[in-house]
């Protein structure tokens, strides 16, 4: 039987969570049946274009998604819901927000026609996660600085002629994406050249396999590229971007920001850009297969911090060598004025050794490397550093009678907290962070 049908018949009620997507166009009166059960709710990939006045009845309702519908306008009796924790209305026709239930974690609104936020953000203390890109924002309310705990922001491809100056001075921002807009110029931006130059591969000249893995950028795959002017076919990546805007930006500014990367020993190598017909994408050095995700992506309840098996383990030696790793390849970027923007364990690959390669630059932005607002943006970077460090840590396998060992962890346990201070100016920077690592931390002393 249909999950609509079961709604209807009462079959559901006690239901925790609850998946429809039936090209309804109104609300199904029967879901507030699951007032005293209900927690997540999915009703994403229909024609609603507003809830009912007595939505509030479902009042355990933590999660709730309504992706991909006809919404015009936020719906005001959200606020009314006193569980609610993480909403999503990517991809409706939002151009007008109302004020929002004060519990909210995690805010999604990509890819809408928002003109403006309402003032009212700043009362949202809980706020951890705010997804914006593609939509019409000129300016950000003042009041945002008093989202003292957000900690990830997407605002590319929108229309700010300036960045919010209150970004950088929140305590908790880590992950922070605004590429794509007015005030991101050429010279901030400076791979123009460099992307029309890339070498195109036209895509007979690739076989494509399995689903190697996917984000909010696009989905990468195995493939064999066989270039016409070549007799060696060469085993290659390929990611197709999913769409004009993901949860992140545009995929030409994630390729201008793969290319303007250069090469590093701890990034994959972009062999060129993929041309084909209704389709962008770039073609990557293929990564062996021992290389392995060092983490998964935040769930709904982490929120903002990666997650990982319950048995995962590093021995010191592997920790210190991912540390130097990426901090080395994060100071690279920032050299060249690129803020990754996503950096966290699950765009991270590493073998057994703790050999690393950083990818998935759909969150990156440009900056001025000489200006005060440049280091005070690579050092919110800093602090995603520190998480990662932080969870590397947290599961490092150390012998307690070993004294050198000991003493390393406690060097590292002080470098993370530097990292995580909320005193933004207190933060080293990744040179600072890489001598520091590849001294008397030298993993292989």
């Amino acid at each position: 039987m249909e999950t609509l049908e079961l709604l209807k018949s009462g079959q559901m009620v006690g239901q925790t969570s609850l998946k429809l997507s039936a090209g309804l166009s109104e609300f199904p009166r029967e879901i507030l049946e699951l007032a005293d059960s209900l927690e997540f709710l999915n009703l994403s990939n229909n024609r609603l274009s507003e809830l009912p006045d007595d939505f509030w009845r479902l009042k355990k309702l933590k999660i709730a998604f309504f992706n991909d519908n006809a919404f015009e306008m936020f719906p005001a009796v959200l606020a009314k819901c006193p569980a609610l924790s993480m909403v999503s209305f990517k991809n409706n026709q939002i151009e007008q927000m109302g004020e929002l239930s004060e519990n909210i974690r995690w805010l999604i609104l990509t890819n809408n026609r928002i003109k403006q936020l309402p003032a009212g953000m700043g009362r949202l203390s809980k706020l951890q996660k705010l997804m914006l890109a593609g939509n019409q924002l000129q300016t950000l309310p003042d009041e945002l600085a008093d989202c003292k705990r957000l900690e990830l922001i997407r605002l590319s491809a929108n229309n700010l002629g300036a960045l919010p100056g209150q970004l950088v001075e929140l305590p908790r921002l880590s992950w922070l994406a605004y590429a794509g807009n007015p005030f991101c110029t050429e010279r901030d931006c400076p791979a123009s050249e460099q992307l029309s130059e890339l070498r195109v591969i036209d895509e007979r000249e690739l076989t494509f396999g399995e689903v190697l893995g996917q984000g909010a950028s696009g989905v990468i795959y195995k493939g064999v590229w066989r270039a016409a002017d070549a007799e060696i076919e060469k085993d290659v990546a390929i990611k197709l971007f999913k769409g004009e805007i993901t949860s992140d930006g545009s995929p030409l500014d994630e390729m201008q920001a793969c290319i303007t990367a250069g090469t590093n020993p701890n990034l994959v190598s972009v062999l060129g850009k993929l041309q084909a017909e209704g389709k962008e994408g770039l073609v990557f050095s293929f990564v062996p297969a021992e290389y392995k995700n060092l983490g998964e992506p935040p769930s709904l309840e982490t929120c903002t911090r990666d997650i990982y098996a319950a048995d995962t383990t590093f021995s010191l030696s592997v920790v210190l060598r991912i540390a130097r790793g990426i901090a080395s390849v994060v100071r690279h970027l920032h050299a060249r004025g690129i803020m990754h923007g996503d950096l966290y364990a699950h765009n991270i690959l590493i073998d057994e050794e703790g050999e690393s390669l950083l990818g998935d630059f759909g969150a990156a932005s440009f900056y001025d490397v000489n200006s005060a607002v440049g280091q005070r943006l690579e050092r919110l970077e800093v602090r995603a550093f520190g998480c990662l460090l932080e969870d590397l840590l947290d599961r490092c396998a150390v012998d307690e009678d070993d004294s050198a060992s000991v003493e390393k962890v406690d060097s590292l346990r002080e470098l993370q907290a530097d990292c995580l201070s909320a005193r933004i100016e207190h933060r080293p920077l990744f040179p600072d962070i890489c001598q520091i690592l590849g001294g008397c931390l030298d993993p292989d002393t």
